[in-house]
Parts: C-alpha cells; structure tokens; sequence
C-alpha cells in the first residue's frame, strides 16, 4: 500500500506551519500540482521522510530563482517509484502570455514527444498537472479551461489516477472531488488530499485519510 498526499492552490495550516505529525508521518508520497510558495515545499519535504514530485501552476513564477529544496519537477517526464509509473505537465491554458502557460498545441506536443516513454514503460499509472482535462472539473474562462490532449491522454492509456490543482472549490465530501473516467480517478487536489494505492495498479483504491 502506497499513501500519497497530494497539495495545491493554498498553503493549508495543519500543514505549514502547524504540522500535524501523527496524521502526515506515514505518507509515502507527496505530489505538489502547482501554486504553492517554493519554501511551503522545502518545508513538506523536510517534514515528511517521503519523496516529494511538482509540477508548476501558472502563479509559480519564483521557482526559477528559489527551487523547492529536496524536491523534484517532473514536467514532461517520467518517474518510477515502486513499481508505478507517474507523469508530470505543469502550466495552465494560455490566456495572458504569462509564465507556465501553453495553447493547447503546444501542450499537445509535450504530450506528443512523450509517447515513446510512455511506449518503453508500458504506460503511466499516475498523472499530476496543474490544469485539468477539458470538460472535467474545468471552468469555461480562458485561464481554467482544461486542456484537450489530457482527455486524450486518459483514454488513450488509461492512468489509474490523474490528479489536478487549479481548479478552488470547498469540498464538504471527500468524493466531490474525484470523476471517474472510464478506470481513471480524476481528483481535484486544491488544498490537499490523501489516498491510497493498493500495490498493483490494477487494483487501486482510493480513501480519505
């Protein structure tokens, strides 16, 4: 069983700066999908004996800068980390010529190039980005419009999770933030969130922490 805590969008309290030991010690994994300060990363990292993954949302303009410390951006790459698979897309839908944002062709041809990685370890398990997949959780304004090539990229190979900021909504139930798409979760992370996977990803389940 792998337990991963997923954060985005605001810095929440009984993260930072009132850590809550007992409830995150046992996270396996944290994966950060976009606008969050880079010292609210360092922090978690150094807090939680896991290794922590981003990707940048678009009002992550200091990172060049001040890099997150014991932390890795997998925007456009491929990692493993215990028999899974996890892909990493930063940015939002182009809409001011901002920083970490893409058209929707130029996204289309990150994911493009990453098709023969994706081939050679015979698919992705987890997705994290910053945006989501049009017509799921996204809004119809210019800057959270989701992006088309995500919805493809989930039919096309079929991620047992595809995990999301960007999107601030309150949630008062646990599963308001997940749709399912055909096998794929696809879960809203604004704030954060913990689930678990089970050891094959065949057979993931996902449960509140």
């Amino acid at each position: 069983m792998i337990r991963v805590l997923t954060v985005s969008d605001v810095v929440e309290p009984e993260l930072y700066p009132r850590f809550d030991h007992d409830r995150f010690q046992s996270v396996d994994l944290v994966l950060a999908c976009g606008d969050l300060p880079p010292e609210y990363l360092s922090f978690l990292a150094g807090m939680i004996p896991a290794p922590l993954y981003y990707v940048r949302g678009n009002h992550d303009i200091r990172y060049d800068s001040k890099r997150p410390v014991g932390c890795m951006d997998i925007h456009a790459r491929l990692v493993r980390f215990r028999g899974l698979t996890l892909l990493g897309l930063s940015g939002s839908h182009w809409y001011n010529g901002g920083p970490n944002q893409y058209t929707e062709g130029q996204m289309r041809r990150i994911v493009r190039r990453l098709r023969p990685a994706i081939w050679f370890n015979r698919g992705i398990d987890l997705v994290i980005t910053h945006s989501p997949p049009r017509h799921i959780h996204d809004a119809e304004d210019p800057c959270h419009r989701g992006f088309e090539c995500f919805r493809w990229l989930i039919q096309k190979y079929a991620p047992a999770y595809f995990v999301h900021g960007h999107i601030h909504c309150q949630f008062t139930d646990p599963g308001d933030r997940i749709s399912v798409i055909n096998h794929t979760r696809v879960i809203n992370s604004y704030g954060h969130y913990l689930f678990e996977i089970d050891a094959g990803p065949a057979s993931t389940e996902a449960r509140q922490g």
